[in-house]
């Protein structure tokens, strides 16, 4: 497996292979994003040319064959503006737009007894909200947020990733408070000794993206163990190993310090629990640091430890459309 992206911690001199690596890396980001918005201005067209043929040929508009039920569900339903649905969607879609929480954390809440619908406790994370329903949580109502807002944290160790903590411990939203108004929560989660990139936002969409495995989003590690790792062990790691929870692949693997090898850089894409520290922790390995460097192609660079900062909008636009040829299985 390529250790290309873990140069930069060994190797100062220029590598034209990682450079072209890089550029190919770009080229194809660049590809997915021109073939998306493509996309979208043909499905305009479209749109357009549709509607002028409709007004030129009245007769022609709903075809006398078409199915009643058919010629009902393809009628947009009415919207309430000071709602802010334009369309329906499941209920746990819903609290994501409101900047509540995750679709996944979202079930849970509703589940919990949580969430009402005009009035009435919720029962099913399915449910399609309509326009006209009023959907309540803690007692307040909701509305579908349109000021949109991505906030990267440097976090440091000892704050947990969540909204709020029982036990009063210090939390991630403690240090980006100041940032905004709105109700943002953090895509994915760092446990209390982990540091490093951490996402902010309440752009649900976003969120359903990067959290799901399909689409493959990359992160890197930089982890300091209590002994050198030995050329087995790293060896080991690189062809997988299997944990309690199944199999697990790294992408890359590389001693992150040429003069230190319990130093350690680690490129993988798997979203399950504590998975970093696992690994190490199967072969025998106590992780005395663990900071994630990179997140999604995000990275702490000019971010102090604490330290918070808006996302460009060059760098929303990357997210929002990496790995854009993908399907969720």
């Amino acid at each position: 497996m390529s250790q290309a992206p873990f140069q930069k911690f060994v190797v100062k001199k220029k590598n034209s292979a990682v450079k072209e690596e890089f550029r190919q890396e770009k080229k194809k980001i660049r590809k997915e994003r021109t073939d998306y918005f493509d996309k979208v201005k043909e499905e305009k067209y479209q749109a357009r040319m549709a509607k002028k043929n409709a007004a030129a040929n009245p007769s022609q508009a709903k075809p006398a064959h078409v199915p009643k039920s058919t010629q009902k569900s393809s009628i947009p339903k009415p919207v309430i503006a000071n709602q802010g649905v334009n369309s329906v969607m499941p209920l746990n879609k819903y609290l994501a737009h409101c900047g509540v929480c995750s679709r996944r954390d979202a079930v849970a809440l509703i589940i919990e007894g949580k969430v009402k619908i005009n009035g009435e406790v919720a029962k099913e994370p399915g449910y399609k909200v309509q326009p006209t329903d009023e959907i309540l949580f803690n007692n307040k109502k909701l509305f579908v947020t349109k000021n949109l807002q991505y906030i990267l944290l440097n976090k440091p160790k000892d704050y947990i990733t969540t909204t709020e903590d029982p036990q009063g411990r210090k939390t991630v939203l403690q240090l980006i408070q100041k940032a905004t108004d709105e109700r943002v929560y953090p895509i994915g989660r760092l446990d209390r000794n982990t540091s490093g990139v951490l996402l902010f936002t309440n752009d649900g969409d976003l969120t359903q993206k990067l959290s799901h495995p399909s689409f493959e989003i990359k992160k890197i590690y930089e982890v300091k163990l209590d002994k050198i790792l030995n050329k087995a062990d790293f060896e080991k790691i690189l062809n997988g190993l299997t944990l309690e929870d199944g199999q697990v692949n790294v992408d890359s693997l590389a001693y992150a310090d040429s003069k230190d090898k319990s130093i350690i850089g680690i490129e993988i894409h798997s979203g399950r629990n504590r998975i970093v520290r696992r690994i190490f922790e199967h072969l025998g390995y106590d992780v005395k640091a663990l900071d994630r460097v990179m997140y999604a192609g995000l990275t702490k660079k000019n971010v102090e430890r604490g330290k918070w900062r808006y996302l460009s909008e060059k760098e929303i636009r990357l997210l929002k459309y990496m790995n854009a040829s993908k399907k969720k299985s």
